[in-house]
């Protein structure tokens, strides 16, 4: 099979992170991959899939719209240079004329459902190319029954059609910390001793942060000695974050910590009082899950797949600012139930396994090929 990793961007976001797991997760196996990748990818992919074989796609791909045009004429022909018989595109676009059998994963549905979370151009975009690729692919994946019962329901596809394969979780970079880690991690983010609520995510308007700081303000105004808001990820484009936290008592203190290397990323969640994470809606969740491998207490919402993650390992609360207050004040008070949902949680994220989901991608890839034989 062939893996089409030039649509990952360089910052390692939720998708980065699912295509470089999933293909060292194969080449683990032993799975016969190519991977084609950026020219400034292919260290990267060479380190984590040594018995693969990495193809750069050339200087054509960088922009956007330069990678649309090279998907649908260069892929192509790429795909039947190298005689492979599935091509795996894993962000929702694909080419429109394969010689092999094509795998499109579709990672959210939240384009139709939740089109104002996200820019005009991106809703219109990622809505066209889903609908293409449920007409068009031999085979779509979802990561969770959530996405494909949202799926079904917007677009009338058939969920039998879609093949659910959850996530894995990145053992090696998310697990219970070290001291040491975590003191690096507060050295990262310039906080040294005071106890803080922890969120890493791209600061968009599904991540729900102006609700998260407005309902942080609430639950903490009048403590004694309150404890932080650290704020870990990619600026994003959700304009109402900054009068959030311009509303917010002088008092407290609110990091925004930006982009934090992978390796502090155990250290900062495993070393919060509790991770807050309260999205209006995830595709799967690996934010979550990956907190929960840190053995962080974890607080996040019902909304679409977040509770097939969580299970019972975490806490719940509704997505506006008083039910995230309600919430922060209840566990920030209860020291013996953060550590008992931590336990659990740590418990919980050893079932989703990068192992599994790469046999359970095989198996897809299998059954795709057959599919496409049989015309």
């Amino acid at each position: 099979m062939l893996i089409d990793a030039t649509a990952v961007p360089a910052d390692r976001g939720g998708v980065g992170r699912y295509v470089d797991s999933l293909v060292q997760a194969l080449d683990e196996g032993g799975a016969p991959v190519s991977v084609v990748c950026q020219p400034r990818d292919v260290r990267l992919f060479a380190r984590l899939a040594p018995r693969s074989r990495i193809v750069p796609a050339g200087p054509s791909t960088v922009t956007r719209t330069a990678r649309l045009a090279w998907e649908q004429t260069t892929l192509p022909m790429l795909a039947r240079r190298l005689n492979v018989q599935v091509v795996h595109s894993p962000h929702y676009t694909m080419p429109l004329a394969s010689p092999a059998a094509s795998v499109v994963t579709l990672h959210d549905a939240t384009f139709f459902t939740d089109a104002v979370l996200h820019s005009s151009v991106k809703a219109r975009f990622f809505r066209g190319w889903t609908v293409t690729a449920l007409r068009r692919a031999t085979m779509c994946v979802v990561p969770s029954h959530a996405t494909a019962n949202e799926l079904a329901r917007v677009t009338r596809a058939r969920p039998r059609a879609l093949e659910i394969i959850e996530h894995g979780v990145d053992v090696e970079r998310f697990h219970p910390p070290s001291p040491e880690e975590v003191r690096a991690a507060r050295a990262a983010i310039g906080l040294e001793t005071q106890p803080y609520v922890a969120f890493l995510g791209a600061l968009e308007p599904r991540k729900n942060v102006p609700a998260l700081i407005r309902g942080f303000a609430k639950a903490v105004e009048h403590r004694a000695s309150p404890p932080a808001l650290v704020l870990a990820g990619q600026p994003g484009w959700d304009t109402q974050v900054e009068k959030a936290l311009d509303a917010a008592p002088l008092r407290l203190r609110v990091i925004r910590a930006g982009y934090l290397p992978f390796g502090t990323l155990a250290g900062f969640l495993g070393g919060a009082e509790l991770v807050a994470y309260p999205s209006l809606g995830e595709g799967f969740g690996l934010p979550v899950l990956e907190a929960m491998a840190c053995g962080a207490c974890v607080l996040t919402t019902r909304r679409l797949s977040l509770p097939e993650v969580g299970g019972d390992a975490v806490a719940y609360c509704g997505v506006g600012a008083g039910d995230v207050a309600v919430a922060l004040s209840e566990l920030l008070d209860d020291p013996g139930r953060r550590a008992q949902l931590a336990q659990a949680a740590q418990r919980r994220a050893k079932d989703f396994s990068w192992t599994t989901s790469a046999e359970r991608h095989r198996e897809a890839y299998g059954k795709a090929w057959l599919a496409h034989r049989r015309g």
